[in-house]
């Protein structure tokens, strides 16, 4: 009997498109045809959810979020200037942000893919939303949103800025500087609407989830950027491979999730030591052992 993530190169989710129109009622009124709507945000939320799925199945083999093709949802035009984007447990769903602050989330395909990969974490490690395992719930969903947004670029992690919501960003917040929410090369800068530490000696004990997850973001960036290339090809399959791990837990610390990133790049490039030497460097830069 085949395994159905064996099938994942040959399948495709279906994605659905649901119109909240400005209202909190989840999921909406369906969209038909979302791939050609008039609607931009559908047209755009539909094209960008078939990608990042087309993302995770080429580079790392899973069909969907469960890796058993789940239908993947979304829900956009949800509440009035909401200025906010979420996975709710089993869909996706997108704010048109208040016009001044933020504009449409869905103008990000790196915020797609970092909702969509909340799903990934939920039927993979299942990290709790608390403590680090809940900054490495954010980080990972930046990991791959960022990447996604590379390879959908067809960017080396060179060639790639690295920043997180670039695109959503309105004009209140650009007249004040602020390029994006964050930046994984650079998570202290100025131009980050939401700045985070960078190094673990800065950890917020009880912060913010999405505060406390600059620190594995950078450890990835260095990886990434130390082993040059397609972060997807070496560096990215080395933390999938950690957050798909028999061994990850729901309640990871940052020293675990390392810990199985480490393993990873030996077990997974015995023959390249440069990889090991990448993801072990990555981590010490960021004060974790």
């Amino acid at each position: 009997m085949v395994k159905p993530s064996a099938l994942a190169l040959a399948t495709a989710p279906k994605v659905t498109v649901y119109d909240c129109q400005g209202t909190t009622s989840l999921p909406g009124s369906p969209v038909a045809n979302p791939g050609n709507s008039s609607d931009q945000t559908a047209k755009r939320t539909f094209n960008e959810t078939t990608a990042v799925a087309a993302f995770f199945q080429t580079c790392f083999g899973r069909n969907s979020v469960d890796d058993l093709g789940m239908t993947l949802m979304s829900s956009i035009h949800y509440d009035k200037d909401y200025n906010n984007a979420f996975w709710n447990g089993s869909q996706m769903t997108y704010g048109d942000g208040d016009g001044q602050i933020f504009i449409d989330f869905t103008k990000s395909n790196d915020v797609i893919a970092h909702e969509l990969t909340h799903g990934v974490t939920q039927y993979t490690a299942g990290l709790v939303y608390t403590d680090e395992a809940g900054a490495l719930n954010e980080s990972i969903s930046d990991v791959f949103g960022s990447m996604f947004r590379q390879w959908e670029g067809k960017q080396t992690s060179d060639q790639a800025d690295w920043l997180i919501g670039s695109g959503i960003m309105g004009p209140a917040a650009t007249a004040k500087g602020y390029t994006c929410l964050r930046d994984m090369a650079n998570p202290g800068a100025k131009h980050c609407l939401s700045p985070q530490p960078d190094n673990y000696k800065k950890y917020q004990a009880g912060g913010d989830p999405h505060y406390n997850s600059g620190i594995p973001n950078h450890a990835f960036y260095l990886a990434a950027k130390s082993i040059g290339g397609q972060s997807w090809n070496e560096a990215g399959k080395v933390w999938y491979a950690a957050l798909t791990s028999s061994k990850a837990t729901k309640n990871m610390s940052f020293k675990s999730f390392a810990k199985l990133t480490r393993s990873a790049a030996k077990s997974l490039f015995p023959s390249n030591a440069a990889i090991y030497a990448a993801v072990d460097g990555a981590w010490t830069s960021v004060g974790v052992p």
